[in-house]
């Protein structure tokens, strides 16, 4: 393995990170324990493999064991995201209007978050995505289309998208990138 090899996939990993955490320095944080860890462990990727789906594999892990050692720890910082639903409105203008995508996705289940991110951002096949999960491509494709449906849902209520952005030229963004979910 490489450094140049690992290096080219190091821009993919951190946009899918920061896509998962919805934080800059989470998601950095992030990026450096996938790299720590393939590092350390490189016997453990066969060679002839798809390196990219194996570091995502490594991250997947890593990100999954973070939010379940997060469940177990008592934090006094958690916050139910039903009890803040007003500061997830959308900003009163319309050139903030990605932010609601992004809050949007960290509205989803994390699997369902894991699926779609790993199909629409990265471009990788249902195949790849089982892989890299863990879990069968009939799930990946039953929880890509749960996800799609909820983000439709998420991105049409009231208050995430203001009611007179079909007038304004974002609104034309934001249908984009609901029409590339499809």
């Amino acid at each position: 393995m490489g450094r140049q090899s690992i290096v080219e996939h190091i821009p993919a990993l951190r946009r899918y990170a920061r896509s998962l955490t919805g934080d800059v320095w989470a998601a950095d944080d992030l990026v450096q324990d996938t790299l720590e860890r393939a590092c350390s462990r490189w016997r453990l990727w066969l060679a002839g493999t798809d390196l990219r789906a194996w570091l995502f594999t490594v991250m997947h892990n890593l990100f999954i064991s973070d939010v379940r050692r997060q469940r177990r720890a008592p934090s006094y910082l958690a916050v139910d995201l039903e009890d803040a639903v007003h500061e997830l409105q959308a900003p009163s203008h319309t050139a903030d209007l990605h932010i609601d995508l992004q809050r949007c996705l960290l509205r989803l289940p994390v699997d369902q978050r894991f699926v779609l991110l790993l199909v629409t951002l990265e471009d990788m096949s249902y195949a790849e995505v089982a892989k890299v999960t863990g879990v069968p491509i009939g799930t990946v494709m039953s929880r890509l289309s749960r996800a799609r449906d909820r983000m439709r849902e998420l991105m049409h209520q009231p208050n995430n998208v203001r009611t007179d952005a079909a007038q304004t030229p974002h609104a034309t963004k934001a249908t984009a990138q609901l029409r590339r979910l499809k």
